[in-house]
């Protein structure tokens, strides 16, 4: 299989080079960060051979003699190897494991000559404390799993995107699981379980207690089953206690929490659109990849399907760097609420298939309650498309290799 070059996000790199910024790379594990910045090491290299490179990955054991020192140890380390009247391009993977990871940036930050890149897989990266140093300092660039239009150019499979799009929606994008679905779907999803283990051990264990990890294990999978519907922590207890396993809200809402801050789910707010203001309860959340649905729950499309697409076309709107709500309009809700970096504001219904009349009406009912003119889209897997009284009609393959990005 190829290995493909993720030209948007090296493109975003090579704008943000020698600019005066720390290059912030995020997203959750496996997504590909690493590989992304090797990539463009290598471009570097090809532009001019002699370019200075300082590359320090914490997970790799050529370099677990760092773990051991503190911030200062490994910014006297690097230092060492600085070339004098060069640009010094200094990588550093999962930076969140340097103990005061943020005074080691900011140390480099002021050091004349480097041009700093860092990846994380925890959104502590970039709260409290660094947030604060680096204001107007950091640049995020958060990397996903696989588009779409990714996973077609890494299986070859662009001739057949309607059958690739069912297997996409089952397995999922993480690059190394894509490259398993040859050896069959099996391996990918017990892949995807070590993915999700690796996650939970590093990323959330070392960060926080967690007491009883079968009763966090119900957690997930509720939210993993709730995909596209509104949730609360509370609502969440409930249910969980009432089938037998008791836990409090508190305990529910920490463990969304740092499902959150490991990438693993995205938390949408919801948007009152008539009356112009956020709302503070009943959010979604939706899940970085399917694959780990299917790995972690075992379960098919089935009845899910609308709410599976729904999720797919969340992520494709994150990956094409939209901000996004949840719409309410009086009793109605709209799927996506949309805005672009240039103020631009789209709605957008999901919807798996609208060929029934009554559950057209359905979807466009919530657009009819919307006061002002901006753009409207309903997106299906239907192939016929149209216009209804101006709101677009589009197939979901279409507009997911559309290659949109804001």
């Amino acid at each position: 299989m190829p290995k493909i070059l993720r030209k948007i996000l090296l493109d975003k790199l090579f704008v943000l080079k020698d600019k005066n910024f720390i290059k912030v790379v995020t997203g959750v594990r496996r997504a590909g960060k690493s590989t992304l910045l090797l990539q463009f090491q290598e471009q570097l290299k090809e532009k001019d051979s002699s370019v200075s490179i300082i590359s320090i990955n914490m997970d790799l054991p050529e370099f677990r003699f760092l773990a051991e020192k503190n911030w200062k140890e490994i910014y006297d380390y690097i230092k060492t190897l600085l070339h004098e009247s060069v640009t010094n391009y200094v990588f550093i993977d999962e930076v969140q494991n340097v103990p005061e990871f943020e005074k080691l940036l900011e140390g480099l930050y002021v050091t004349q000559n480097i041009d700093l890149y860092v990846t994380g897989s925890n959104a502590y990266l970039l709260s409290s404390e660094l947030a604060t140093i680096l204001t107007g300092r950091a640049y995020e660039i958060n990397v996903l799993p696989f588009s779409f239009t990714e996973y077609l150019e890494f299986t070859g499979k662009t001739s057949t995107p309607d059958r690739a799009f069912a297997n996409y929606m089952r397995t999922g994008g993480f690059p190394e699981s894509v490259g398993f679905i040859e050896s069959g779907e099996s391996y990918a999803y017990e892949y995807l379980k070590t993915v999700f283990q690796n996650i939970y051990k590093n990323d959330i264990q070392k960060r926080h207690t967690i007491y009883y990890e079968i009763s966090y294990n119900e957690v997930v999978n509720f939210l993993i089953d709730s995909i596209g519907s509104t949730v609360s922590a509370r609502n969440i207890a409930k249910v969980l206690t009432a089938n037998g396993k008791k836990i409090d809200n508190k305990t529910v809402s920490k463990y969304i929490d740092t499902l959150v801050e490991s990438y693993l789910f995205y938390k949408v707010n919801r948007y009152d659109i008539k009356g112009k203001q956020h709302l503070a309860t009943q959010e979604k959340y939706y899940l970085v990849d399917l694959g780990l649905r299917y790995a972690l729950l075992g379960k098919e499309l089935t009845s899910d399907a609308g709410h599976l697409l729904e999720n797919v076309i969340f992520i494709e709107l994150l990956r094409r760097n939209y901000q996004i709500w949840i719409g309410k309009t009086d009793n109605l809700e709209v799927d996506f609420v949309v805005r672009s970096k240039d103020g631009y504001t789209q709605y957008i219904q999901v919807a798996y298939t609208v060929k029934e009349q009554k559950t057209l009406e359905r979807e466009l009912a919530p657009f009819n309650k919307i006061p002002d003119f901006n753009e409207r889209l309903l997106i299906t897997m239907d192939y016929e498309t149209g216009n209804h009284n101006g709101v677009k009609q589009i197939n979901a393959i279409d507009w997911l290799l559309s290659n949109k990005n804001d």
